[in-house]
């Protein structure tokens, strides 16, 4: 038997996939696993596609580990761009190009 992809999935859809396949879930980080509805699995073990046995064990987590994933960090970068918009470049003294007034 493959094991699903639960990665995505909240916590009572990855526990319906996984009872509609014949497998078991646990979940380290979360005690009360059993109560646990709208959070999001992370990560899994066995990964998706997986040949395990009928009736085994999947566990998932809710929580990304320490220095994994994440949205990151969203400060603002200094310095900014600078004021006055943009700016249009200045040709060179005696420029063979150089723009005749209009």
């Amino acid at each position: 038997m493959r094991v699903p992809r639960l990665v995505g999935l909240m916590a009572v859809d990855a526990r319906e996939t996984a009872r509609a396949r014949g497998l078991f879930l646990a979940a380290p980080d979360r005690p009360d696993f059993h109560r646990t509805v709208v959070d999001h699995v992370v990560r899994q073990y066995p990964g998706p596609g997986a040949e395990v046995p009928a009736r085994s064990l999947v566990y998932v987590w809710f929580d990304f580990a320490e220095g994994e994933g994440g949205g990151g960090v969203r400060e603002p970068r200094l310095p900014g761009p600078p004021a006055g918009g943009l700016q249009r470049e200045q040709g060179e003294p005696g420029d063979a190009f150089e723009v005749i007034g209009r």
